[in-house]
């Protein structure tokens, strides 16, 4: 292997970097009705990081996390689930992609994947939560 860093899982697709910072920042703190936007300029400047000066083992773990979070919104039914499924859909399109890139990424993520799978099935089946006043979503774009 080339001493060089490998950089073709960053071909892969810009929406993890575009959609994951509101939505972690809003799984992180649940109890917010908007995650407080110190909590997404955070993580928008993480996966900045990542993606700038990271490799895709360090990336993948940063997707780990974010697929514990989505995991325990979904066994949550207090969360409410608009963030974990467009998290859990973002990072399951992201490990289904990886099959096309070199290297065990894809096999690396298999766990990952059936966790996905089956906690976006149980958020998809939660009831739309009521609104209660004004709406404000949480996605800070």
């Amino acid at each position: 292997m080339s001493a060089r860093r490998s950089l073709v899982w960053l071909g892969l697709t810009p929406e993890p970097e575009q959609e994951l910072p509101a939505a972690v920042a809003a799984l992180r703190s649940p109890a917010a009705r908007r995650p407080p936007s110190a909590l997404v300029t955070a993580e928008r400047h993480r996966v900045e990081r990542l993606v700038l000066r990271g490799t895709q083992r360090g990336w993948l773990r940063y997707l780990r996390e974010v697929t514990d979070l989505v995991v325990r919104a979904a066994g949550s039914r207090t969360t409410d689930p608009r963030a974990a499924l467009l998290a859990g859909e973002v990072v399951l399109d992201h490990h289904r992609m990886l099959i096309g890139l070199p290297g065990a990424g894809y096999d690396r993520t298999a766990l990952q994947r059936r966790e996905l799978e089956r906690a976006l099935a149980r958020l998809r089946e939660r009831p739309a939560p009521a609104l209660v006043g004004p709406c404000e979503p949480w996605s800070t774009k």
